[in-house]
């Protein structure tokens, strides 16, 4: 197999005439290429290529860019994405860095509703998608990252249905009062997008969490520990703590390059002790935060002026966003603020640099200092705090981190703060500087013992690991697609037969379920299909519905159709009235229909509907979290209250049923079966009633579920569309045989 990368940014940046300027550095390259260059994880069993699909970092001309794909597939197995400089501005300045980014860190006032943007966020996932079907080879795995191409999962499974498809999000899922501020259709439209995954990554349990409930409260689908059954596939959602190359950070700290760099920086901070603080200039690192804690620590602390020196490191980030310019500018005020306020001639309270370090010099930094600070206000996992920890060769130093870092769930024996507390700060520092060595060494032993087993060849290696399995889990559900030869052999032997009989459920088989049941109305296709087909005197077409037989008559009276309505209860035939396959009782209703008025009255937007030998309890049009929780109190209570009564309680889709036992879809199909000898019969159904039905058909049968689930029935059918398609199939091939 060959693993697929795909990502905003290819590992490298290149000018538009097409040469290579650099290799990326950042923590997902840096991650991913310790995974690729490792011989042993267990998915390299299977996994024995790579391509990484991205943006090159610049606008090729046009005139390279042949080149520019041939060059950088055999020399860096890349495969280049090219995007127009007003596509990047759109999306990647625009929908990426000024909607979701502020959004899902929680920076709602900073966020911006621009419907333009919105659309080069889609037409830019869709140029991916295409760059991704060029290559795409029958037996690769698709790895999505990051919040640029949530909507490509959905898009590749729409051409390429069996393709394993993962996607993990390097940032925090926010919570659904969050994600809801999104306008409904782009939410709605991003949760489908990244639906399409097999399997979806997060950095905590906490945002794992936040997608499952918004997948709930805003799409309806319910989950069974992570995992959501979808019409056409499994998908599950995990958490997956990403790490770092350990070993490559803990050597790194004996080598004679830092150890060079260690030297020259000593001789710099001679008899002064070092607080760390490196990040990209960002909003969310919560730089200021933390200096303006560095302040209130030395005014409460004059014995360590001329002591302690902060290392302000700030790498350059968007510098052409206006909303990082100011917050530039702000840091740049706070730290002389502060050495104005506390500085002397012989000591600078903050050193201050705004540039990208050298690995070397990270590495050294990292190593001689004594704190290191790392206070984001909301950040997926962050990096910086596990490099650290990785570098303390020696076992000493301390590590402040911001409980709103991912990396919090991780390294518990650092110091946890949080970051919008400036006393925190202020004490921990404090208690970071004074903290006894051998304390030190004993929590920096323990976290770097666990950050060596959970470094990021096995982050990685358990996901792709575990994307495998989701594959492996839906194919032993025996999802029995309806693929061509079984399709062609179904319409062949549909038109070879003399006498045939088609069982057709209606809701979820023949139409989409709809809000409210009288919505579900037949379409004029609908109509046609059936009338096509049931005007063939060879053909017996038979609609098997839950419905009330009011409804279906008042639907499909006029057809020359047969129409089971109740699950079975009533039957029709042909141009004949309705009757009953044996006599039922519902003296039971007034004692149950309480009992689901209740639960409505408590549900808002569920409803009861009152068949004749039925009730039937309706929340598809309430909240989905709230009815999630509510049909389950009801469904036990109804189980509970009729142990003693001649009735049977079924749960359907978004419908808890009570009807009189002893009659069902299946003893309906049995009736019909049993009125002719049929040399073709079809059945197809969605839902569990439905299974009765398949019960009971000869083994010569067609029997066809919709939907993604085990069955008793041979073949699978992914939506009511596709089973219209098919329909509307042995019609055409019907008249033409004629």
């Amino acid at each position: 197999m060959r693993l697929l990368i795909v990502s905003n940014r290819l590992p490298i940046t290149m000018e538009d005439n097409g040469q290579i300027l650099k290799e990326s550095v950042g923590g997902l390259v840096s991650g991913l290429k310790a995974y690729l260059d490792f011989k042993n994880p267990k998915s390299h069993e299977l996994v024995c290529d790579y391509t990484w699909i991205g943006w090159p970092g610049s606008t090729i001309k046009d005139s390279v860019k042949k080149m520019v794909r041939s060059k950088v597939y055999s020399d860096f197995h890349a495969y280049p994405v090219f995007l127009s400089e007003s596509a990047m501005e759109r999306f990647y300045h625009g929908f990426c860095n000024r909607t979701i980014w502020p959004l899902f860190h929680y920076f709602t006032t900073s966020v911006s509703y621009d419907d333009a943007n919105w659309q080069y966020y889609k037409k830019v996932n869709q140029i991916f998608c295409e760059s991704v079907l060029e290559i795409l080879r029958p037996d690769d795995i698709v790895w999505i990252h990051d919040y640029h191409l949530m909507l490509l999962p959905r898009l590749i499974r729409e051409q390429v249905p069996g393709v394993p498809i993962g996607f993990f999000l390097h940032i925090p899922f926010p919570s659904f009062e969050v994600f809801r501020q999104l306008p409904s259709n782009w939410r709605k439209e991003i949760l489908e997008g990244l639906l399409g995954s097999d399997l979806i990554g997060f950095h905590t349990h906490d945002y794992t969490q936040y997608f499952l409930r918004c997948v709930l409260r805003i799409l309806g689908h319910e989950h069974n520990m992570g995992q959501i059954a979808l019409s056409d596939h499994l998908v599950r959602a995990d958490t997956f703590p990403m790490g770092i190359d350990f070993k490559r950070f803990n050597d790194a700290a004996t080598s004679p390059a830092v150890h060079k760099e260690k030297d020259e920086l000593k001789k710099v901070f001679a008899g002064c002790r070092i607080i760390l603080s490196i990040d990209r200039l960002d909003y969310t690192k919560g730089i200021v935060n933390r200096l303006q804690g560095y302040e209130l620590f030395l005014e409460r602390n004059p014995k360590w002026h001329g002591n302690v020196t902060l290392v302000l490191i700030v790498v350059p980030s968007r510098t052409k966003v206006e909303q990082y310019q100011q917050m530039k500018r702000q840091i740049d005020e706070v730290v002389g603020r502060i050495n104005g306020k506390f500085g002397s001639i012989n000591w600078t309270p903050i050193l201050y640099n705004y540039k990208f370090l050298s690995f070397n010099k990270l590495i050294a930094l990292y190593n001689i200092s004594d704190v290191a600070v790392v206070t984001p206000l909301r950040d997926g996992m962050n990096l910086i705090a596990k490099e650290y920890i990785a570098t303390k060769t020696d076992g000493k130093g301390v590590l402040i981190l911001s409980e709103m870092a991912g990396a919090s769930k991780e390294v518990r024996e650092a110091i946890i703060i949080n970051p919008n507390d400036l006393e925190e700060i202020a004490v921990a520092l404090k208690d970071a500087l004074e903290m006894p060595e051998e304390e030190q060494i004993r929590c920096n032993r323990i976290m770097q013992s666990r950050l060596k087993r959970q470094n990021v060849v096995r982050w990685a290696d358990s996901f792709v690991q575990s994307l495998l399995d989701i594959k492996d889990q839906e194919r032993s559900l025996d999802y029995k697609q309806l693929v061509p030869s079984a399709r062609s052999r179904l319409i062949e032997d549909f038109l070879q037969a003399k006498r045939r009989l088609l069982l057709l459920d209606y809701d979820g088989t023949l139409v989409r379920f709809a809000q409210a049941p009288k919505l579900a109305k037949p379409t004029e296709e609908l109509q046609q299909i059936l009338k096509t087909i049931s005007e063939n005197p060879k053909n017996d077409v038979v609609l098997v519905s839950g419905r009330d037989k009011a409804i279906l008559q008042s639907w499909f009276g006029s057809l020359n159709i047969g129409l089971v309505a109740e699950h079975g209860i009533w039957i029709r035939k042909k141009n004949e009235d309705w009757r009953m396959l044996k006599q039922l009782t519902n003296d039971w209703k007034p004692k149950i229909l309480p009992i689901l008025e209740m639960y409505s009255d408590r549900l808002p937007g569920s409803f009861v509907e009152d068949k004749e030998f039925s009730l039937a309890w309706h929340y598809r049009m309430a909240d989905h979290e709230m009815a999630s929780i509510v049909a389950k109190e009801l469904l036990d209570d109804l189980v509970n209250f009729t142990a003693n009564i001649s009735v049977q309680v079924l749960r359907g889709n978004k419908v808890i049923e009570v009807r009189n036992p002893g009659m069902t879809k299946g003893d309906a199909g049995s009736y019909w079966i049993s009125e002719n000898e049929y040399d073709f019969i079809l059945g197809i159904g969605d839902d569990c009633t439905d299974e009765d039905l398949f019960k009971v058909l000869p083994e010569t049968a067609y029997s066809i579920k919709v939907g993604a689930a085990q069955s008793l029935a041979k073949y699978n059918l992914t939506n009511s569309h596709e089973v219209i398609n098919l329909l509307q199939e042995l019609a055409n091939r019907e008249k033409f045989e004629d």
